[in-house]
């Protein structure tokens, strides 16, 4: 699987950054007063316009997603072949390029529907031990991949802000509920699974199969309502503490660019086998990808004196995650349910093993009872008004260029006027 276009030497015409030539990820971009969205490939600095170099017929990026993988393949290798240093291309498609502080980064496709797993399983052990000390992980966790139904409408770009939810809330010391902005704002640390493909109702997808069912990968930023969540949460799962928004990169890294970074699935040992319909060899051998993630916090007095975004996580995606993607869109599907072109999975919080590498102010505070003490002596239990929370990730290995894929960035609003 890896071919000519992930020699290291390869170098492209523009300096390097998270986007070299052995990455190439598709998103969509807009100039300045425009309305309507281009389809883009990262390119160093910059963005190309795929439908100026005449590799597409148009900029309507469902038809790049359902491309098969000899088509996606022949994609990518023509991209390299025009993007490389001193080709016969660069005049024709240097004219088509764009300084990507130049323009206006979208979401990478429309999303039709969105699904958030459960998969982090670090993070669903610390989560659960707030709640159930004696067995943090319900008996179902490690043979379902556990997820509910998200709101496509309120999925944002990069960069939007949003504002901090109201919702009902009660403490325990109270005999009912009241109404108001959340006190407990929270990121979640995840990745975004970007469906291409897609399967007809009915028609279960198999382990087999599942990956060419896949284009790429995103970062994803899933924001919860913690006290919103802890009183409406039973008998049917997240609500209100979960659609008012959630953040997606601009940029979506095919699983090509990624055939560098695969990993074997690690499980504990005594874990229980995953049944027959998620059981795969080959996805349990190379299933996972070692992706380094991390997650920053700019807070409203950092930005007034000029201070950089101070990292509070870092984390890896193979070492959180006990589900593959191919098992995510296994099970998906196994009761016949139909995924559309630009479906959207999050993977859930994907939370390392230590404290350092929690995936969420939940973990990280302890379920609100420790503070987190930054560099310029601002503490945070839960995320304030004006806080930006940028999460980044990167895939490295010996012999291979580094890729990355950019920022997933969001900042806190205040609360609009309440309506009761």
């Amino acid at each position: 699987m890896l071919d000519w276009t992930f020699d290291a030497k390869l170098e492209s015409w523009d300096p390097l950054t998270d986007f070299p030539i052995q990455n190439l990820p598709f998103g969509r971009f807009r100039l300045p007063a425009e309305t309507a969205w281009r389809i883009g490939v990262a390119i160093g600095s910059k963005v190309l316009e795929l439908a100026k170099t005449g590799l597409i017929a148009s900029n309507d990026i469902n038809q790049v997603l359902q491309l098969t993988k000899a088509q996606r393949a022949n994609l990518r290798q023509s991209l390299v072949r025009g993007l490389t240093a001193g080709s016969c291309d660069e005049a024709a498609w240097a004219r088509h390029l764009h300084a990507m502080d130049a323009v206006e980064l979208g979401l990478p496709c429309d999303i039709r529907d969105y699904t958030d797993f459960y998969i982090g399983i670090h993070h669903a052990t610390n989560a659960g031990r707030l709640f159930r000390p004696d067995s943090p992980l319900l008996p179902n966790y490690k043979y379902v991949p556990i997820a509910y139904h998200g709101r496509a409408s309120t999925i944002l770009a990069s960069g939007k802000p949003f504002h901090r939810p109201n919702g009902q809330t009660r403490s325990p010391a109270l005999a009912a509920p009241l109404f108001g902005p959340t006190q407990r704002l929270d990121f979640e640390l995840e990745m975004g699974v970007v469906i291409g493909t897609p399967n007809e109702i009915g028609q279960p997808v198999s382990i087999g199969d599942a990956e060419s069912h896949v284009f790429g990968l995103t970062l994803f930023n899933d924001w919860s309502a913690r006290d919103i969540q802890a009183w409406e949460y039973q008998p049917l799962g997240p609500f209100q503490s979960k659609n008012f928004a959630s953040t997606l990169s601009p940029w979506i890294v095919t699983i090509e660019a990624l055939e560098p970074f695969r990993k074997p699935l690690e499980r504990p040992q005594g874990d229980p086998e995953p049944l027959p319909y998620l059981k795969s060899a080959a996805d349990m051998a190379a299933g996972a990808f070692d992706v380094d993630l991390d997650v920053a916090i700019l807070t409203p007095r950092m930005r007034a004196q000029g201070q950089q975004p101070q990292v509070i996580s870092r984390s890896n995606f193979a070492q959180a995650a006990y589900w593959t993607i191919s098992q995510l869109v296994t099970h998906h599907t196994v009761g016949g349910c139909a995924l559309s072109v630009g479906d959207l999975f999050g993977t859930g919080t994907l939370s390392g093993r230590y404290p350092d590498q929690c995936g969420s102010l939940l973990e990280i505070s302890l379920g609100g009872k420790q503070p987190t003490k930054l560099a310029n002596g601002e503490q945070r239990i839960f995320l304030e008004d004006g806080d930006t929370i940028t999460l980044r990730g990167r895939c490295h290995r010996d012999g291979f260029r580094t890729i990355g894929f950019g920022e997933c960035a969001g900042t806190v609003l205040p609360a609009n006027a309440s309506c009761a």
